[in-house]
């Protein structure tokens, strides 16, 4: 496997991660029921993505994305903050779109940077933006 495909499939990883864990750190601040169930949702989809990225990462045995402590740290301290005086449902769907859109900048700044990289790489990237891009439509509902 060739080092940009193993740069995509690792930011693959690393975006489907953060996303699993600010799902995880805002989850218990959603009050509404349908929202509550949307992101749930987008959690189980975004493990997928991490999933399948990992396996090809084990197959070449390259080293996967491993979290960093103090990146983990200011993700939840900024969803706490961002969350300390306004739970709405609107704000956290704000909160929420924000995310996303900042995973699809990181996705395609890595097959800008990586062009040389295999179909198969490019489309499970390809694939995660599309649902990155279907969570902001869906997320919108609730602004």
């Amino acid at each position: 496997m060739k080092s940009q495909e193993i740069n995509i499939y690792r930011e693959v990883q690393k975006n489907a991660d953060m996303a699993i864990k600010a799902i995880d750190t805002i989850s218990d601040k959603v009050y509404d029921r349908e929202l509550s169930r949307e992101i749930a949702r987008q959690s189980v989809r975004y493990s997928e993505f991490a999933n399948k990225a990992a396996g090809k990462l084990v197959e070449a045995k390259a080293e996967q994305y491993h979290s960093n402590y103090l990146a983990d740290m200011m993700l939840k301290l900024g969803i706490h903050t961002n969350t300390l005086l306004n739970t709405s449902t609107g704000h956290i769907a704000e909160l929420m779109i924000k995310g996303s859109n900042n995973g699809i900048i990181e996705l395609e700044k890595v097959l800008k940077h990586n062009e040389e990289a295999g179909e198969a790489s490019t489309l499970l990237a390809r694939q995660l933006i599309d649902l990155e891009q279907r969570s902001i439509k869906s997320l919108k509902e609730y602004l």
